[in-house]
């Protein structure tokens, strides 16, 4: 070797300083920015991916096109990242005068679910309004409005300094809360529950709710599910079936078993995209409630860890911004977005890989399904919106220059001068 290649060589950084210039990089300013948007994405890309997967035999024996669900999808996509962008455009006030009205609306959609004839059942739960060639679900926006409506609320307690006594700190937010918990209950959608109750509990940890009212309201929940599991007999049913997974494999058990079976003939690699056998009739909701079953066969262990990988990227990024914003608003919205997403990113990956019970929600940005789709984008571009308003932020985003989509415009002579 030359003198001039050892000198070359010496020149390297070491492994330990690699490793050390990479975690550098989650210090910058537009760290949570940056992982947000790119976890999201991709998230998104592979939903399409395993929703045209996952849906195509099916479909082509319904409908006698692969493409239908995967074309639905698209659209809820196209739709849903404008919402995305424009969110991550909106200034905070935005975000708090939204609160109000989308937490009425959320309301009276809930309460529409429960009219004969427009509530639309499936899987004994009542989650949609049918409106003819579209059904909404409502319990999706109810997500988003509890994140807004509570934020704001214990934002404007804590500028009146009335979060210190446990009274005013859980009234109003409790019964309102409760009405939208009441509501899904009503529908029998357990995993909803769960959800909303998430973010109830998320933002009272933010505020710094003493450890006695979270052993109350664990109680409270723990009797809610209690009577949620004895008044259906499915759901009993699921639950004996998750206590004992060597049970009735044909019956109470099937989907559970079967999505376990998907998983395990994955592999390390998987078979492939488009080669998995379970979407063939065997795995119920392949392409909804057990997608990642599928994503496990195609795509092996690999691909799970990956997906994994981006949730706890999105997760450590939300919390970043929840930690470093100086708004209580910002703070408490934050957190209650990423509890929100992540929750139920834990709970439907749970299911499937048999630690948790199947309670029927979706992966979020992976599922098929419009209605949990578009309020999720809208809550990451909320998120966005929060990242650019860290410490340092604004300036990095001022000295990164014009964005792709100004560059373009500048190119065919469309950009404001």
């Amino acid at each position: 070797m030359t003198a001039a290649a050892e000198e070359e060589g010496g020149g390297r950084p070491g492994p330990r300083e690699q490793v050390v210039a990479a975690v550098g990089l989650l210090d910058r300013p537009l760290t949570s920015y940056y992982l947000v948007l790119g976890c999201s994405m991709m998230l998104l890309a592979l939903g399409l991916t395993m929703v045209l997967s996952a849906s195509s035999v099916k479909q082509l024996q319904a409908t006698g096109s692969a493409y239908t669900l995967f074309q639905k999808q698209a659209v809820w996509v196209a739709i849903g990242l404008p919402g995305m962008w424009l969110a991550s455009r909106l200034p905070v006030k935005t975000f708090r005068a939204l609160a109000y009205p989308m937490l009425l609306l959320s309301i009276v959609c809930l309460a529409l679910v429960l009219v004969p004839g427009l509530g639309r059942s499936a899987g004994g739960a009542t989650r949609w309004v049918d409106l003819g060639p579209v059904q909404i679900q409502p319990s999706e926006l109810a997500k988003l409005a509890l994140v807004l409506w509570g934020a704001d609320l214990l934002a404007r307690k804590d500028r009146l300094g009335q979060l210190t006594e446990w009274r005013p700190l859980l009234v109003p937010l409790m019964p309102g809360a409760g009405v939208l918990v009441l509501l899904v209950m009503l529908g029998s959608d357990l995993g909803t529950t769960l959800v909303l109750l998430t973010i109830f509990l998320a933002l009272l940890w933010v505020v710094g709710a003493p450890g006695r009212l979270f052993v109350g309201i664990a109680g409270l929940v723990a009797l809610l599910l209690s009577i949620l599991i004895i008044v259906e007999p499915y759901r009993l049913q699921r639950l004996t079936g998750y206590l004992d997974p060597s049970g009735n494999k044909l019956s109470t058990n099937y989907q559970g078993t079967q999505g376990l079976y998907a998983l395990a003939s994955g592999g390390l690699f998987g078979t492939g995209l488009g080669e998995g056998r379970a979407k063939w009739d065997y795995l119920p909701h392949a392409d909804t409630d057990f997608i990642f079953a599928i994503v496990g066969e195609e795509f092996g262990l690999v691909g799970t860890l990956v997906v994994l990988g981006m949730f706890g990227m999105l997760t450590y990024a939300g919390l970043r911004i929840a930690r470093r914003v100086k708004d209580p608003f910002t703070r408490l919205a934050a957190a209650g977005a990423t509890a929100w997403i992540v929750v139920q990113a834990v709970v439907n990956i749970g299911a499937v890989i048999a630690v948790l019970p199947i309670t029927g929600i979706p992966l979020p940005l992976v599922s098929y399904g419009g209605s949990a789709l578009i309020p999720t984008l809208f809550a990451l571009g909320m998120l966005l919106s929060f990242a650019k308003r860290e410490p340092g932020a604004r300036q990095a985003l001022s000295a990164r220059g014009p964005g792709p989509v100004v560059r373009a415009l500048s190119w065919l002579g469309l950009a404001r001068r």
